[in-house]
C-alpha cells in the first residue's frame, strides 16, 4: 500500500496567514504535544507515523512549498515535485508514475490518495487501510472512503451509494452531488449518502493503463519533461465521473474541512495566539497575530481578526468563507515564508520613478543551517547581523560572523552564510529587479562550500 498526500492551495482562502508559499497546511495553529502548536500537515504526518503508515507515504506538491515541507517535516520526506500547477490529476499521475519508475512499486499495489490536510481522529487512517482488500474484494475500478454526515451541509460534496447493494461493509456508488443546498443534503441524507472527502484508491496499473491509453509516458522522467502538456483538471473529472464501477466504504467518526476562518477556528488551540487584548465582551472572537505590534478587539463578538507581514483581515465568522472571492486575482509577493533553513519577513518594499527598487527583509538562520552559496545578477545587498554568531563565505573565502557586523555584497559576488547559533540579520536589496528568482546556487551544503573555500591567513 503507498499514500500519495496532496499539498496544493492558493493560499487564499485563510488570507492573510495563508499565501502562495504557506497554504492553509502550514499554519501553525492547532493545539500539538509538548504545549507546542502544529500545522495541519504536521498534525497529519504525526498520525501517519502512530498508526504505521508514515513509511508508506509522498507527498505530491509544487516547488514554492518544497521549503516549507522540509521546515516542518524536516529533509527525509520523499516529495514528487510538479513543475508547474496543473490540477489534481496531473499531480496524481505524475506521482504514479513516481511510484512506478522510481520506487518500483508493483501494479498490482493499492495507491490511496488523500488531501494532505484532513482534520480527523487517528481511527480515520485505520479504515484508510481497508480500501486496499475494498478494492480486491469488490472489483471495482476505484474505492473511496466516506464520511457519515453529522448535519446536511451545503459546503461538501455527498456520495450517494447504490440501494441494497451492501457487500461485506462497502457499498457500489450510484453517484456524486456536488455541494447541494441544506434541503436537499437532508434528503441525501436520508438515502444514506455520505460526505466526499476526497479519498480514493486504486491499483497502480490501473492509472497507469490510462496514461497509456492518453498516449501519455508512464516513465517519471518523461512525464514530468511533458507536465505542462497535460490536461489542467481535476482527477475527480478525468478519472472518477468515468470509472466503471467505484465502491465505498463509510467512516463514522469525527471529520473536519478547516478550509475557512470560521471552520479553522473551531479547532484552534487558543482564541489568542500572538500579541495584543481580546476584551472579555467580544464572545467567540479569535485574534491571530504574526506582528510584533499590539492589537486590542473591544466589542466584537463572532469575528476573526488576522495580522500577518500580507495584510490585516477582520471579519465575522460567517462571512469569512468569502475572503478567497474577494481577493481575486491579486497576486502579491509573499511577505513570509518558512524555509529548509529557517525564517524570512519582508519589512519594507519601494519601488522609484526610475525603476529602482529597494527591498528590506529580516531573515532568521536556524542553528546549524545555512543559506546556499550564491550570487545574484540584478542586486546589491547589505547584511546587517543582529542577533547571533556564524559563518560568511565571501567569493572564495570564510570569516566568522558576529551581532554588529555590516556585510556588503555587490552584484555577482558569491556569497553564503551558516549559522552556529540562531541568527538574525536584516537584508536590503536594492537594484531592477528584486525576484526570488534572481539566484545562482553554486553550493547548497556548507561541507561543499568549506572544501571548496579557503580562511584568510588574518583570522587563522
Amino acid at each position: 500500500m503507498k499514500l500519495v498526500l496532496l499539498s496544493g492551495g492558493s493560499g487564499k482562502r485563510l488570507w492573510p496567514l495563508s499565501n502562495d508559499a504557506r497554504s492553509k497546511q502550514f499554519l501553525k495553529v492547532l493545539e500539538g504535544t509538548s504545549s507546542k502548536h502544529e500545522s495541519m500537515v504536521q498534525r497529519v504526518w504525526r498520525q501517519l507515523s502512530s498508526v504505521g503508515l508514515q513509511e508508506s507515504a509522498v507527498i505530491a506538491t509544487s516547488s514554492s512549498q518544497v521549503d516549507m515541507i522540509h521546515s516542518q517535516l524536516g529533509f527525509d520526506v520523499p516529495l514528487v515535485i510538479e513543475p508547474s500547477r496543473r490540477d489534481t490529476f496531473p499531480a496524481i499521475a505524475l506521482s504514479a508514475s513516481f511510484l512506478f519508475s522510481v520506487e518500483q512499486v508493483d501494479l498490482d499495489e493499492t495507491v490511496i490518495v488523500l488531501p494532505v490536510d484532513p482534520f480527523v481522529e487517528e481511527r480515520f487512517f485505520n479504515r484508510v487501510k481497508d480500501l486496499g482488500s475494498t478494492l480486491k474484494e469488490s472489483g471495482a475500478d476505484l474505492a473511496l472512503i466516506g464520511v457519515q454526515p453529522t448535519f446536511p451541509s451545503s459546503k461538501y460534496g455527498y456520495i450517494v451509494p447504490e440501494k441494497g447493494k451492501f457487500k461485506t461493509g462497502y457499498q457500489f456508488v450510484r453517484h456524486f452531488i456536488e455541494k447541494p443546498d441544506e434541503e436537499k443534503a437532508q434528503r441525501l441524507i436520508d438515502q444514506g449518502a455520505n460526505w466526499n472527502c476526497g479519498v480514493f484508491a486504486f491499483k497502480l496499473g490501473y492509472l497507469l493503463s490510462i496514461l497509456e491509453n492518453k498516449g501519455l509516458p508512464i516513465m517519471y522522467d518523461k512525464l514530468k519533461s511533458q507536465y505542462n502538456e497535460l490536461p489542467k483538471i481535476s482527477f475527480d473529472y478525468e478519472v472518477v465521473e468515468k470509472a466503471k464501477q467505484i465502491a465505498v466504504i463509510s467512516y463514522d467518526g469525527y471529520w473536519k474541512d478547516l478550509g475557512t476562518w470560521n471552520t479553522l477556528t473551531e479547532e484552534m488551540a487558543s482564541e489568542q495566539i500572538g500579541k495584543g487584548v481580546v476584551c472579555d465582551n467580544s464572545a467567540n472572537t479569535h485574534l491571530i497575530n504574526e506582528l510584533d505590534i499590539p492589537v486590542t478587539v473591544l466589542g466584537i463578538s463572532n469575528a476573526v481578526i488576522a495580522v500577518s507581514p500580507d495584510g490585516i483581515l477582520v471579519t465575522d465568522k460567517a462571512s469569512s468563507p468569502k475572503v478567497k472571492e474577494l481577493l481575486g486575482d491579486i497576486n502579491q509577493r509573499p511577505m513570509f515564508e518558512e524555509r529548509r533553513w529557517g525564517w524570512y519577513r519582508v519589512l519594507d518594499h519601494v519601488t522609484f520613478d526610475d525603476g529602482r527598487e529597494v527591498l528590506t527583509k529580516r531573515i532568521g538562520v536556524s542553528a546549524g543551517k545555512n543559506l546556499s552559496y550564491q550570487k545574484h545578477s540584478y542586486r546589491n545587498e547589505v547584511w546587517t547581523i543582529i542577533k547571533g554568531e556564524g559563518e560568511f563565505a565571501f567569493n572564495d573565502e570564510i570569516r566568522p560572523i558576529k551581532a554588529g557586523d555590516v556585510l556588503h555584497i555587490e552584484i555577482g559576488d558569491l556569497h553564503g552564510i551558516k549559522a552556529i547559533t540562531d541568527l538574525e540579520f536584516i537584508e536590503v536589496q536594492t537594484g531592477t529587479n528584486l525576484v526570488e528568482e534572481d539566484i545562482v546556487r553554486v553550493f547548497m551544503t556548507w561541507e561543499e562550500v568549506v572544501e571548496n573555500c579557503k580562511i584568510p591567513e588574518d583570522i587563522k
